[in-house]
């Protein structure tokens, strides 16, 4: 089941957020033997994404997953809307989708 989740992005800051993986009935996902994928993207159809970093909690038991964007890739990002979402499959194959929804990057008025 996906859950759409929207998240706000300061431009020119550090990003992070983690998201717990559920199972169908409700408990943490064991995540042993997966792999993740996020990106963001402008619009559905761009061809041009930015990756975020993915990252499991130590012990993949718990269903955590950090997703996280450097200050330098939020800085060349434009301030607006985007869309973004999480990719992760197991070992034999299996995609799922957990979590996606719209990202607001919210422009800096600091700069270095």
């Amino acid at each position: 089941m996906t859950i759409i989740s929207n998240i706000y992005i300061n431009q020119g800051a550090d990003f992070s957020n983690t998201v717990t993986v559920l199972d169908s009935a409700g408990a943490a996902l064991d995540l042993t033997g997966y792999t993740a994928l996020a990106q963001i993207r402008k619009t559905y159809e761009s061809t041009t994404a930015v990756a975020f970093a993915t990252a499991f909690n130590a012990s993949r038991t718990t269903g955590k997953i950090t997703i996280s964007l450097t200050d330098t890739q939020t800085q060349a990002l434009e301030s607006g809307r985007y869309v973004y979402d999480l990719l992760i499959t197991a070992s034999g194959g299996l995609k799922s989708r957990p979590v996606e929804g719209i990202a607001a990057v919210n422009p800096s008025v600091s700069r270095s």
